[in-house]
């Protein structure tokens, strides 16, 4: 199967989370892989919202390709072209999810039924493509909770977009909403109230002061903390008996969530209700593990650029997955650009999906003893 086809015949399936579900998609690459002697598991987490994995065995523990076939809405601007199409011009084929991540999920597929004949002397070969990581892992998170879904991994590769370079860590997101209580009162007796508005903004300005003390990382560097939202408050003549705001940090591997989150408790207090919306640590794979090299060496090869490892601000499925494999060497690595996730007129470059099918084939030859 061609990479470039088959990510414009997944691009014309509308899977967009969470009003569109993945199972169409699912089931499109599910026959193929079943077709080509994969074994094939469809994994729901909610009516319609499937994840797939498909397995080959091998002489041992598998390489896992991990992808996402979910897509996020297509924002209030106009498209210049149909965003479900999958249009083709001058290099470039158009259409939501052709960055992120539809070519990297098609270029790993394409690669899978290439080898599908290769004996497999050294390493399985598994497909992770799940539903809901837009929204925070969800498939990914479901297939780590149910015995057996995932199976074994000896290394993992998650097809994101970046440019074909080669990836080995990622900041984690740990995002909390922190609401306040008080009294409500009328606007000219606030002394018979309490304004949670104002314990809101003292906890507010608190966190703006926060300092992490953590040594930045080399690739990722810094933890980041940003409050995104801040509501409170009825009308002008009342007291307000709520406030709320959110919270957005970016984490590096070193630092724990709950260690996190237990000191921002103790530093808002009690009052402070704290509930986090998502909550997915970084991962990182050190430089000179055999792995890395292994996949540098493999892009460079198919990409004819040498390439060396980076880092990526987003957050992918790693997060859940590389843990749930006992915190396997992972590399982020896909056709994509990164510079495209989530915009208006999306689309990804077509040489770079043909050469990211040579460059997971590279790796799976060299880890799977194809």
């Amino acid at each position: 199967m061609n990479a470039v086809e088959l990510t414009r015949r997944i691009v014309r399936i509308d899977t967009i989370n969470p009003k569109s579900p993945e199972r169409p998609c699912a089931d499109l690459l599910g026959k193929l892989l079943g077709d080509a002697g994969y074994e094939v598991r469809l994994h729901e987490f909610a009516p319609g919202r499937a994840s797939l994995v498909a397995r080959r065995e091998g002489g041992g523990k598998p390489l896992a390709f991990v992808g996402h076939l979910d897509t996020v809405p297509l924002g209030a601007a106009p498209w210049s072209r149909d965003p479900f199409a999958g249009e083709t011009q001058e290099g470039r084929l158009y259409g939501r999810g052709s960055s992120d991540m539809k070519s990297g999920v098609a270029a790993m597929v394409a690669a899978a039924l290439d080898l599908s004949r290769a004996p497999l002397r050294k390493a399985g070969l598994t497909l992770v493509l799940v539903a809901g990581e837009e929204t925070g892992c969800e498939g990914a998170a479901h297939l780590a909770r149910v015995p057996g879904a995932l199976g074994e991994a000896r290394a993992m590769v998650v097809g994101e977009p970046t440019g074909n370079r080669p990836v080995v860590g990622h900041k984690g997101a740990l995002w909390l909403r922190v609401r306040f209580r008080g009294v409500t009162a009328h606007g000219s007796m606030p002394e018979k109230g309490k304004n949670a508005v104002y314990a809101a903004a003292r906890a507010l300005l608190a966190l703006a002061d926060l300092r992490f003390e953590v040594a930045p990382d080399p690739l990722l560097g810094g933890p980041t903390l940003n409050v995104g939202t801040f509501s409170g408050g009825m009308n002008v003549n009342s007291v307000p008996d709520e406030a709320t705001f959110t919270v957005d940090m970016r984490t590096i591997p070193s630092q724990r969530h709950a260690e996190i989150r237990a000191r921002i408790q103790t530093m808002l207090g009690a009052d402070a209700e704290i509930t986090p919306l998502v909550d997915l640590e970084g991962i990182r794979t050190a430089e000179d593990d055999p792995f890395v090299r292994t996949v540098l060496e493999a892009t460079s090869a198919a990409t004819g650029e040498k390439q060396e490892p980076g880092a990526a601000t987003y957050f992918t499925d790693a997060s859940v997955l590389t843990p749930a494999y006992g915190g396997i060497p992972t590399v982020v690595l896909g056709p994509g650009e990164m510079a495209l996730c989530h915009q208006t007129d999306e689309y990804c470059l077509i040489s770079r999906v043909e050469a990211a099918v040579a460059a997971y084939a590279g790796i799976a030859q060299k880890v799977c003893g194809a």
